[in-house]
């Protein structure tokens, strides 16, 4: 990796030192507050989340399940913009771990993709998770990407073809997210799709491949953590914070971190 900070050293890192799978965390900036998330985040890294996804607000946001949506709709009540984006990367990097933008594309379009990909790379940020962008539609942010060194991470489902898998996992650069369910975010939990969705990409792919979508427990992140290379985990620590503030976030992170520890991995 260039430069050093990017999401597949750090997954890389804990697999060789500590033989598990990382554990990568997703909260949107702006909720409560701009303030608030920035502290939850950091109180995610002080709880043993490896890497932090900074989740933009987006008005329509189509993959989210419902408390995403309405934690992303009382940020953006609140007045939160794309730019406090950087303000959380600041703070998740001087905490101690790599963070990565997950956000709609419309949002980098608007901003200027070029301009998006310059201003993550001057607030120290790893990269960009797009799942509504598909890498066939991508020239411009891979270029930017490319300039920039920054990660490039691309979605896959259960009903991703072979071919696609295949051209998805060689755009991608970071981690491939493998997306365990069909449909919106945190609903039902992650099953037997999920390990088989992770077979198919590690036939293709040469990076990680972390799966999202459902983690709720440190039993579910266990099982997850002991076929796939990283656990993602969103709504779960948005209803943490929700009721409990960034102290019960840290709690969450610390039990899925212990979750994902105690993991007996395949490929460890």
């Amino acid at each position: 990796m260039g430069s050093g900070h990017g999401v597949a050293a750090r997954i890389e890192a804990v697999r060789a030192q500590e033989g598990r799978a990382a554990l990568i965390g997703y909260l949107p900036v702006g909720f409560p507050t701009v303030e608030g998330s920035v502290e939850a985040m950091r109180a995610m890294v002080a709880g043993g989340v490896d890497v932090v996804e900074v989740g933009l607000p987006y008005s329509d946001p189509l993959m989210d399940g419902p408390v995403i949506q309405r934690a992303t709709q009382q940020a953006l009540d609140n007045g939160a913009r794309t730019r406090d984006a950087f303000t959380a990367i600041r703070a998740v990097v001087e905490a101690g771990a790599p963070a990565v933008v997950m956000t709609y594309w419309n949002l980098i379009d608007r901003y200027g993709v070029e301009r998006f990909a310059a201003d993550i790379a001057e607030a120290g940020g790893s990269g960009l998770i797009t799942p509504d962008l598909l890498p066939d539609d991508a020239e411009e942010w891979l270029a930017a990407a490319a300039k920039h060194d920054l990660d490039r991470i691309f979605l896959v489902a259960q009903t991703t073809t072979p071919e696609r898998m295949k051209l998805t996992a060689e755009a991608s650069r970071g981690f491939l997210y493998a997306a365990s369910l069909m449909g919106v975010t945190g609903v039902r939990s992650v099953g037997a799709e999920a390990r088989e969705l992770v077979t198919r990409a590690h036939e293709v792919a040469t990076l990680p491949v972390c799966v999202g979508l459902g983690v709720r427990t440190a039993q579910q992140a266990a099982d997850v953590a002991s076929y796939a290379d990283g656990v993602i985990v969103g709504t779960a620590f948005v209803q943490a914070l929700e009721a409990g503030g960034p102290s019960a976030v840290q709690d969450l992170a610390q039990e899925l971190s212990d979750g994902v520890r105690s993991a007996t991995s395949a490929n460890a």
